[in-house]
Formats: C-alpha cells, structure tokens, sequence
C-alpha cells in the first residue's frame, strides 16, 4: 500500500485557488479506489455567480482522445483492421499512409488540422462546423515525418478515427462511449458536447489573467474523438475508480491502452492510444491533459501506486502544474534545488524542421520556446539543461537538441539576432501547393503582416517580426483551439539570382509548410 501525506494534500488543495489563480476549479485525489480528498470552488459563472461543484460538468477537451481508443479497442479489436480505410480521408496524400495505431499513438506524421486552420483563414470565434473538418483534412498531400519514425501531436488522427468507428459500427459515438465506458466506469452524468458553443450546466470558460483581468472565451467549434466530452469531477473520479479496480485484469480497456507504445524502429515511445507517459515523484502515470479556449485539465494514474488525480479550471492556468504539485505533496517530496546556470547559453538557432528554437536564461532555469509552448530547463549533472521534454547540450561542433519523446535528436544552426529587416522585400502573395491556401504580406512603414487565405475565409492581420536573416516569426496568439500555436517561423527561400522564390511557414505541430510566390 502507497503511503501518502493526507496533510500536505489537503493543504495542496486550499492553496489552488492562489496558485492557479481564476474564475474556478475542480480538483480531486484518490488513493487505492478511493476518494480521499476533492475540491470545487470559485464560480461557474462570474456574472452570476453560480458555484462550481464537483457535479458541474466541465470540457475535459484532448482527455477524450483515450476514450476514442478505448471504444477502438471495444469494438473493433485491433486497429489494423481500419488500415485500409486510411486513404479515403486522405485523397491528395503522397507519401507513405500512416496505419490506425501511428494515428491513435500520435505518429502518423500529420500537420495538425487545428493549426491549419489559422493558415485556411479562419478566426479563433467563428463557427467550425462538423461538415468543415473532413474537406480540410482530404487536402493534405505530405505529412511532416515518415509515419512511425516521430511523435508529434495531431488531433486530425483521432477526428478520423472518430469518423471510422461511427460508420464501422453505425453508432453514434456519444453511445459508444456510454456502452462501453461510461456505464461500466458508472460516469453517469457524462456526455458528448461536441459543439462548444453550447457547453453544459451554464458552465463559462474564461480568458486572461489577474494582470488582465478574467473575459469570456468565445467557441464556436465543433470537435468530436479527438475532443468534445464534458464530465464532473464525480464522473472522473468514478473513472479513476473504475480504472482501479480492473487494473489487474490485462483484458480490461484502460489497461490494454497504456501498454508501453514504441517507435517503428522498437524505440520506446511515452505516447500511445490517447496517453502520455511521464515519471512525477519516482512513481509512473499515465495520463493526459486537455484545453479549450477557457479551459484547462489534467488527469494521472499510477497504476502500481494506486493514485490518481484529477484537476480541470474553468480558466487557463496550468491543470498540469497543479496535478504535478498534488502528485508532489501526497509523496511527500519537494523539488530538489535548482543550481546556477553557467553563462554563454542564451541564443536562438534554426532546427532541420525549419523551427526557430530560443533560449532564455535566468539565474537558475532556462526557458526553452521551440515546441507548442515554453518549456524550462534546468542544469543537469553532465552540464546540458534538461527538461522531461527535450534536452540541449553543447559539444565541439555546435548544439544539440534531443527530444526523447518526439524521438528526434538534431544539430542546431546558430541564428544571430535581427532587430529589423527590409519587410518590403517580401512583401507580396503567396501561394501554398500543400493547403491549396494563399498568403499575403503587407508592408507598412517598417512594419509587415501577414494574412492567410484559405477554405475557411480571409483571417486577420497577423503581425509579423524579424528573428534572424531571412527568418521571421508569425504570431498567433489566438486561435480555434487552445492552446494556440504560437508564433511560426518564417523562412525565406531564395533564388539563383537572390530574389525571394518563396518560403516555409511551420509550427511545432504543423512544419514547414511551402509558400510560392506568384
């Protein structure tokens, strides 16, 4: 039997509303199938002031990706069986097709179609129907890896899986997930909220910060398999219990879905079936987090220790962060100390993936902005900084970037900093083959932006800033989800004679996609 610190927990718990300062949360602990402690507080909805409970039902948004499996696996058995009706989503598509299982593991190679939507033109607020997905998914043509050889998350690959079992099954997944799922699990108040603008129970997600203030967050999508259902703090826990109690059966859902996933070249992977793999306070979870605009969760289990947590915001601060802090004080550990950080590291580099990668450091950490958000690094013992996510080391020829989990390992091309850039030079249209979308670059006294174009409609100026020579970033601060990309990197490609040809435009989830100029 695990022993935990029930004090530390419950004092974990009073301190949330602080930590992860907003509007209102949920949060709960369990230990051997059992609640020993839950929290809900603050507001549901601010302006009306209707409390958070542990019945509310909130979005628990990317978590239903392993819910889709699950049902895969229920139904269907193993998921080669769907191989073949890969193509059909994907029509254009030219190189080698990824199978179900890259798909469900996260491997498939796809650019992810919620970040194509910024460069198909779409506003983070206008409606995404369900009829709106498909089309967008059928124009891809490349994907950014070989199917099997990276980690790289895409919710495009659990959309089409959704779209599968419905039409294998003639079910409607909403009763899917009550058959095998939510009734065995006894989630009884659970549902299917495909379309975000009618969240249920009232329930209002919120935008900001204490600096900002807190606002609405305006959605208008509508996600289904890869997001989309909404479920309690009572209904998660039921989950947890439910996953407790078959934990020792290897034929039950949950246990089949977080069997160790690996690369096609048999390297280990932490992702795989909708679950992601990390090590907190020596113990191994398995878990997943989530978001919306205006939403923010996150689950853990440790299926040996028999402890679980849940945590969802109606607000965006960090669900894992509290989830990890739980996990921190039920065993009774503190972070060790963080040593100084050596000088010389602060820099900016281009990677083989055409993706900017800066670092910032601090006295004791280092923040590290090259996938879909910053990262922190600290110094490990053989001098690189290190996160669970990615490690950069130096060496005589340059510097290294290692991401275990995306299982990619790359020499970085220093890129020294520019201030400013003749944004006239590329000023002009653009083209994308791939997306079948256009681009246009405005110059405007010393400053330049950049629309996109696409099935989707025309979207905003977007503001775009020098990074380095013929490097740029695009910023995209909000989008149809959530979190958005982020700032894409921009790199100008030149011709024989050195005029502007084209150019790559990418983000961690959806790289380097080619731009002619016409």
């Amino acid at each position: 039997m695990t022993k935990i610190d029930l004090d530390a927990v419950t004092a974990t718990l009073d301190k949330l509303p602080k930590l992860y300062s907003g509007p209102g949360g949920v949060a709960g602990v369990m230990l051997d199938g059992k609640v020993i402690a839950a929290r809900a507080w603050g507001y549901v909805n601010v302006d009306t002031a209707q409390p958070m409970t542990i019945g509310t039902r909130l979005p628990i948004c990317s978590i239903s990706k392993q819910f889709t499996c699950q049902v895969l696996l229920a139904t269907l058995g193993e998921p080669a069986r769907l191989d073949g009706k890969v193509s059909a989503f994907l029509p254009q598509f030219t190189g080698p097709l990824p199978t179900v299982k890259q798909m469900c593991d996260n491997q498939s190679g796809l650019r992810d179609y919620w970040a194509l939507t910024v460069l198909q033109g779409a506003f983070a607020e206008q409606p995404f129907r369900r009829e709106d997905a498909l089309p967008l998914i059928a124009r891809m043509k490349t994907g950014h890896f070989p199917p099997g050889t990276q980690y790289s998350y895409c919710n495009c690959n659990f959309r089409i899986l959704s779209e599968m079992l419905e039409a294998e099954t003639g079910l409607a997944l909403d009763v899917l997930y009550k058959q095998h799922i939510w009734g065995p699990a006894q989630m009884k108040t659970a549902v299917l909220t495909a379309d975000t603008s009618r969240p249920e129970d009232g329930v209002v997600g919120y935008e900001g910060s204490d600096a900002t203030g807190f606002f609405p967050a305006e959605n208008a999508i509508y996600w289904v398999g890869d997001a989309g259902i909404s479920a309690s703090l009572s209904d998660m826990l039921a989950y947890e219990a439910w996953i407790d109690a078959t934990r020792d059966d290897e034929n039950s859902l949950y246990r089949r879905v977080s069997a160790p996933p690996c690369f096609a070249d048999g390297t280990p992977a932490a992702y795989g079936y909708g679950l992601s793999r990390e090590m907190i306070a020596g113990l191994e979870f398995s878990g997943h987090g989530g978001a919306l605009r205006g939403f923010r969760v996150h689950r853990l289990n440790a299926r040996t220790a028999r402890l679980s947590v849940v945590v969802i915001f109606n607000h965006e601060a960090d669900a894992h962060g509290a989830a990890e802090a739980l996990v921190q004080a039920a065993m009774a550990q503190n972070p060790p100390a963080e040593p100084p950080l050596p000088d010389g590291w602060d820099g900016q580099w281009i990677g083989p993936n055409g993706l900017l990668t800066r670092l910032e450091c601090g006295r004791n950490f280092a923040k590290l902005r090259h996938a879909s958000g910053v990262e922190r690094l600290t110094l490990a013992a053989d001098g690189a900084l290190s996160s669970p996510g990615a490690v950069l080391a130096r060496g005589a020829t340059g510097v290294t970037l290692t991401r275990p989990k995306d299982n990619t390992e790359a020499m970085l091309t220093p890129l020294a900093v520019l201030d400013s850039a003749n944004a006239a030079e590329i000023a002009g249209h653009y083209h994308s083959p791939e997306l079948d979308a256009s681009m246009e670059i405005e110059a405007r006294d010393g400053a330049a932006y950049a629309r996109f174009t696409g099935l989707l409609g025309s979207g905003r100026m977007e503001r775009m800033a020098p990074a380095g020579l013929d490097v740029w970033t695009v910023a995209t601060r909000r989008s149809m989800d959530a979190p958005a990309p982020g700032d894409w990197t921009m790199v100008i490609q030149r011709d024989a004679k050195g005029g502007v040809g084209g150019l790559t435009l990418g983000c961690w989830l959806a790289r380097e996609v080619a731009y002619l100029r016409v």
